[in-house]
């Protein structure tokens, strides 16, 4: 569809307002204008998309997904990258970051070099676009290695990450550490100074470790509650923290298997939707039927919704970021679809500074539009002004 498009009779969850019949101008990659019916003025060089009343919210970005659809971020396969951004549009992703796993520093390498190569030589519109990597560990603590293969997790080195970044092209944006290694404080700073995401995780931290992270440049935990010290009466640990300090962004996996309904909840009523962002941490099994898979060189076994390594432990979700944000309604009984998209796409875009063309709808940005019905199911998504997803049942022509 390369012609300009606009959908009209639309209820728009726009930037500072809800539009209750309202039409969304698409011209190339960004959105044109916006505004309410009665002062829309057909043109006949627009296809015209009648949504018929249904609702229009920002395009989600996953700053936490390792894989879907049977391909993983670590196969380092362009086919593999193609697979997940063709994939992600089906539940509303319209962009993530690519997120790498502990493994071996030849791995790590290959697939960064190949997200690398992905971004800036394969990106197109209408497909979910990779804003970056997310390099999750191996920078972690061994006692909370959860999926993340123990074999391999080393201190944090500045040294080495320099290696990584420059074969990355630039393009790491967001890593997952435990600020107590030794070397963790450094790291940090070195990154906060280098404006890459810092986000305390499969960490032991005290709260003190915490405060001082923070002080070095920390803003985020990653899936809180999830291999992370817990809440003591005598020590906060990590949880504690992240629950307390509001310069803390969490991750939150609601799947209610990583974490129950009652701690999404504790969560909600403590952070807000201001400070919380919905992650999938999903993989290779996400959209595939019950199995083995593998994670990182190890075997998960996936058995209705719950994936998990041979020795019981959770080995990341099979979650779609749609169904985190029905989840959320559902847990949470003063929760609303506004604050929702905060927690998918403001949020987000907040923390790897691209509000200035993510996380809103506006004119200017990009047009990363998803169409929802009642029940809240994804109808269309629209992947930088190309429909990239329609539901085969769609009402919506």
């Amino acid at each position: 569809m390369d012609q300009s498009i606009v959908l009209i009779n639309a209820k728009i969850y726009a930037e500072n307002q809800i539009i209750s019949d309202g039409f969304i101008k698409i011209d190339g990659m960004k959105i044109e204008e916006i505004g309410w019916m009665t002062h829309y003025k057909a043109n006949d060089q627009f296809y015209v998309i009648d949504l018929q009343g249904q609702t229009v919210i920002p395009g989600m970005i996953d700053i936490h997904t390792h894989g879907t659809s049977g391909a993983d971020v670590m196969d380092a396969e362009i086919a593999s990258l193609e697979t997940i951004v063709r994939a992600l549009p089906q539940e509303g992703t319209t962009s993530f970051l690519a997120t790498t796993m502990t493994q071996s520093d030849e791995n790590i390498s290959n697939a960064l070099k190949n997200a690398a190569s992905f971004i800036k030589n394969h990106q197109k519109p209408g497909q979910s676009e990779v804003l970056g990597v997310h390099l999750e560990g191996p920078f972690v603590n061994p006692r909370m290695a959860g999926a993340q293969p123990v074999d391999f997790i080393i201190e944090p080195e500045i040294p080495l990450f320099e290696k990584w970044q420059k074969l990355a092209g630039g393009t790491i944006k967001l890593v997952t550490l435990a600020p107590e290694q030794k070397g963790g404080m450094e790291l940090t700073r070195y990154l906060n100074e280098n404006e890459i995401v810092v986000s305390i995780g499969h960490s032991n931290a005290t709260f003190a470790e915490v405060k001082m992270a923070i002080g070095a440049g920390a803003s985020q935990v990653t899936h809180l509650f999830n291999q992370m010290k817990g809440l003591h009466h005598r020590e906060p640990g990590v949880v504690g923290a992240a629950l307390l300090l509001e310069e803390l962004y969490a991750e939150l996996i609601v799947d209610g298997i990583h974490i129950c309904p009652e701690m999404i909840q504790l969560a909600y009523q403590n952070k807000k939707s201001e400070k919380l962002i919905l992650i999938t941490d999903s993989m290779r099994a996400k959209c595939l039927k019950n199995g083995n898979y593998d994670l990182g060189g190890q075997k998960v076994i996936v058995k209705d919704g719950m994936a998990v390594l041979e020795n019981g432990t959770l080995a990341g979700s099979v979650l779609k970021l749609s169904d985190a944000l029905k989840n959320m309604l559902k847990y949470c009984d003063d929760c609303t679809l506004e604050d929702v998209i905060k927690m998918t796409a403001t949020n987000p875009a907040k923390q790897l500074q691209i509000s200035d063309r993510k996380g809103s709808i506006k004119a200017g940005m990009d047009a990363d539009l998803v169409v929802l019905n009642n029940d809240y199911d994804v109808l269309m998504t629209f992947c930088r002004g190309i429909l990239s997803y329609q539901k085969e049942s769609s009402m919506v022509d």
